[in-house]
């Protein structure tokens, strides 16, 4: 796990080729195919080094849950282990994560009408009203979300809206079933935070330079991508849209798009400060090496190595 620009593609990657894991990623934008560069989807060299499943699975214009992602990688850990390999899960979108872990509550299923009277009443007031008024109605959802998550906000707003009782009350009522796997959680994360943000900033530009603009051009052209898709509101897409709009001026685009994926690693940190047993790695010692140590470490730990679970 770790926040965007940490680095946890590299380190993946080079633990597939010292021990038998199989990479599934865990990622709510390389699901999209056509959306390359602002997703930062490892390229065809990398991939034939280290195939990642659940990436390119889906249309832009298709919506994806966490359900089903849960679904998916449940599927996928399965085929893996059966295979007499180990599933390493891959990626920063957190409420993925945690998903797999603990499981979903039954919510509502999405209602486009809803959705969309949500969003122009946003459009209206801004999304930080909207996050005031979630914490009206349900407080503990609005402290674990950021007031720049509009996703987020509109859904647990939604599920508010269509069931009457808050989001936080349905999931405290879920019954989990476990997962049926021992887990080794390693964060990848920079040690100071100013690092972090050179890398947002850097790898920003170098996707600008690599052709992003280009990108979602192309995207935008078909004709079937409306703004509000879940595929283009990811980060840096979001911003270069409203660029080719004319919304924003280069230096603003830019200006936007860095201080876009900071809010987002910022989000992600404070995701991973609250997982249990997750270790971190920060540049050094050598975050391969510290992985391995405590992947070793880990395995002497657990109990029942010889039982049914996994």
């Amino acid at each position: 796990m770790g926040p965007t620009a940490s680095g946890k593609t590299d380190l993946a990657v080079e633990l597939v080729e010292r021990l038998p894991c199989e990479i599934i990623s865990v990622d709510s934008a390389m699901i999209y195919r056509g959306m390359d560069i602002g997703t930062a989807k490892p390229g065809p060299d990398v991939l034939a080094r280290a195939p990642h499943r659940l990436i390119d699975i889906l249309d832009p214009t298709e919506s994806y849950s966490t359900a089903r992602f849960r679904e998916d990688a449940l599927a996928a850990m399965a085929e893996i282990h059966a295979g007499g390999r180990i599933p390493l899960l891959v990626g920063g979108t957190m409420l993925y994560f945690r998903a797999l872990q603990q499981g979903l509550a039954v919510l509502p299923s999405a209602d486009a009408t809803q959705r969309r009277r949500l969003l122009e009443e946003a459009e209206r007031v801004g999304w930080e009203a909207m996050h005031a008024r979630l914490g009206r109605v349900d407080p503990v959802t609005a402290a674990q979300v950021h007031p720049n998550d509009p996703q987020r906000i509109q859904r647990a707003l939604e599920v508010f809206e269509l069931s009457g009782r808050p989001m936080s009350a349905l999931i405290a009522e879920a019954q989990v079933e476990p997962l049926p796997y021992r887990l080794v959680k390693l964060a990848r994360v920079p040690h100071e935070r100013s690092a972090l943000h050179a890398r947002i900033e850097r790898r920003f530009l170098t996707m600008l330079e690599q052709g992003l603009v280009d990108e979602v051009r192309d995207l935008r052209a078909r004709g079937d991508l409306d703004p509000d898709l879940p595929s283009m509101r990811c980060v840096g897409y979001r911003q270069v849209l409203k660029y080719l709009s004319g919304a924003y001026n280069w230096e603003e685009m830019l200006h936007r798009g860095i201080v876009a994926s900071r809010q987002l690693a910022k989000r992600q940190l404070t995701w991973l400060r609250a997982e249990s047993d997750c270790h971190w790695l920060p540049d050094e010692p050598d975050p391969a090496e510290r992985a391995l140590e405590w992947i070793e470490r880990s395995i002497a730990l657990m109990p029942g190595a010889s039982g049914s679970s996994r």
